[in-house]
């Protein structure tokens, strides 16, 4: 439904993990606790929503299996481009922890099965690419892109239809077009530094209809599409709701992407360069994410996590403030001094 710049073909990694027998046997000797949990969550749904749902949800978790497999292939544990924040435990954070949260505090009656299970494919399928190179000649970021034509694809290995499934593939693709971050200011062009733009600007979600009213007029006409864009208010939600964890987790992954973010900027956390980076970036950077940049999209989602933000938001003052004051005094003598540096103020409240 989404028009896309461009249409991003198999790599490397999609070759080699072609079918589900190939996922579930990676996952099998890297992951075994995945499948532990994929059991479960199997379990939960099938006792609530019945037998009826047996098949539906299998062809859903082969699909996870077979996005799980890549992810940590491609920029995860058991591949050769580690992302520390972009990789198969992100997925899982999402997939599990912050899922299942939803699931807790709203129950699965909140919303129907179709749902859940989409919500489900978008915690592993969002980020599957993430060495697309920048485009800023459409909001849909090319690494979302790359990432929707894969899923795309993946659907398709595990048994869906374009055509029967719609609904799915429309609510996945907008999802994932709706975790784009418009970085500001504009970089020049090059590599697009995921771990950069998660906090220099908002997600697309929120603004994901004015969008659609320019590029797709009549969409409101079209139930799958409207339900599709309420589902990715919900998505992005879970995306970003590490504001809403208990604080030593939200400091944790502020950690990761910073490491991410040196990695992707060619420094190296060992070497003077990256001090000053670091230090702008778990300080200054994290309250312009936190307070101005991030917003609830969902009721569903601001009733789940927004009280642990409210909690949250003087410590992560007073971390950042610590860190600045640290570091103003004497100058960092690289990176790796911030990030242990921030952990410790972190940990300590």
């Amino acid at each position: 439904m989404l028009r896309l710049n461009n249409v991003f073909p198999a790599d490397g990694v999609e070759r080699a993990i072609a079918d589900l027998p190939t996922a579930h046997r990676l996952l099998s000797e890297c992951r075994p606790d995945v499948l532990q949990f994929l059991a479960r969550r199997r379990a939960r749904l099938l006792a609530h929503f019945g037998a009826e749902a047996q098949h539906k949800i299998e062809q859903v978790e082969g699909a996870l299996k077979l996005s799980l497999a890549r992810f940590g292939m491609r920029h995860g544990s058991w591949g050769d481009d580690f992302h520390h924040y972009h990789n198969e435990n992100h997925a899982m954070e999402i997939l599990d922890g912050r899922l299942g949260r939803l699931m807790d505090s709203a129950g699965l009656d909140a919303l129907p099965l179709d749902a859940w299970l989409a919500l489900s494919l978008f915690a592993t399928c969002h980020d599957l690419r993430q060495r697309e190179l920048v485009d800023f000649s459409h909001p849909i970021g090319n690494n979302e892109a790359a990432s929707i034509c894969e899923t795309r694809r993946i659907l398709a290995l595990c048994g869906f239809d374009s055509q029967r499934d719609r609904a799915l593939y429309i609510a996945l693709e907008m999802m994932i077009a709706g975790s784009t971050f418009d970085p500001r200011p504009t970089p020049p062009p090059g590599e697009f530094n995921t771990a950069e733009v998660v906090t220099t600007a908002g997600a697309l979600a929120p603004a994901l209809d004015a969008l659609l009213d320019r590029e797709l007029p009549g969409w409101r006409d079209d139930d799958d599409a409207v339900r599709a864009l309420e589902l990715t208010q919900v998505a992005s939600d879970l995306d970003t709701a590490n504001v809403g964890e208990a604080f030593p987790w939200l400091a944790e992954s502020a950690t990761r992407l910073c490491q991410e973010r040196e990695m992707r900027s060619g420094r190296s956390l060992d070497k003077v360069d990256s001090g000053q980076p670091c230090v702008g970036f778990l300080s200054d950077g994290q309250e312009r994410y936190f307070f101005e940049l991030h917003k609830f999209c969902s009721d569903i989602g601001r009733a789940a996590f927004a009280p642990t933000k409210e909690q949250n938001a003087e410590r992560l003052r007073r971390v950042s403030a610590s860190v600045r004051d640290r570091f103003k005094q004497q100058p960092a003598t690289n990176g790796q001094q911030v990030v242990e540096a921030f952990s410790a103020l972190s940990l300590a409240g």
